[in-house]
């Protein structure tokens, strides 16, 4: 499971909460015993900040913690950089992605059908089914293989088709949560915050968790 926190397209303020919240959600991981990996992160404009960071959470029971942080967290604040600046409201993002399934090749889970082969390769190849035609039956995918001059061999050269379209497709799977965590990066909901936070010791003021409904 990924959780990614991100400014968005927020100032230094917005980064430095990324930062503190960061912190904070670590220690509050800790004492849940859930162990956060920090995987990616890129720097905010300020030493010390961040515009974004992407942790990896390790716990057999994640449910009940993600559906609490998934969301936009405000951090109620002056400004350490701009004295002067009315604002005090600054907005980070949550978002969690699931690991893309990944799929499993397990010869056990494929189906041979044999066939005669055609083309040249002499009398052998027209008279004895040495062609395999082979089902990888939780996906769907099918390969065949007639080049070889006996079955046996034909199995393993289709068998090694089916690996490399299983391979293929966990290939496009991180690759398309790839860019789905990428896109959601810029994506920022300047409201209904789920979390929020106040001052400079990024105190817990709000949690939806505990409002009276």
């Amino acid at each position: 499971m990924w959780i990614q926190i991100s400014s968005g397209k927020g100032p230094d303020e917005c980064e430095l909460a990324v930062s503190l919240f960061l912190k904070s959600y670590q220690n509050e991981c800790s004492s849940k015993e859930i162990t956060t990996n920090v995987i990616d992160a890129t720097p905010g404009n300020i030493s010390g900040n961040l515009k974004s960071v992407l942790l990896s959470l390790e716990c057999h029971e994640q449910e009940e913690i993600i559906e609490i942080i998934s969301g936009t967290v405000l951090w109620i604040c002056k400004s350490p950089y701009r004295p002067a600046h009315k604002r005090k409201n600054w907005f980070i993002n949550i978002e969690v992605f699931k690991s893309s399934e990944k799929l499993n090749f397990s010869e056990k889970d494929v189906r041979f059908e044999s066939m005669r082969s055609s083309g040249p390769g002499g009398q052998n190849v027209n008279k004895v089914e040495t062609a395999v035609r082979a089902t990888h039956l939780p996906t769907g995918f099918t390969v065949t293989a007639s080049e070889e001059r006996s079955q046996y061999m034909n199995k393993k050269l289709a068998l090694a088709r089916l690996s490399n379209l299983i391979k293929a497709r966990n290939e496009e799977n991180s690759s398309n949560n790839k860019m789905i965590m990428w896109m959601q990066h810029n994506t920022l909901e300047r409201g209904n915050p789920i979390r929020v936070y106040e001052g400079s010791g990024f105190k817990l003021k709000t949690d939806i968790r505990h409002v009276p409904r």
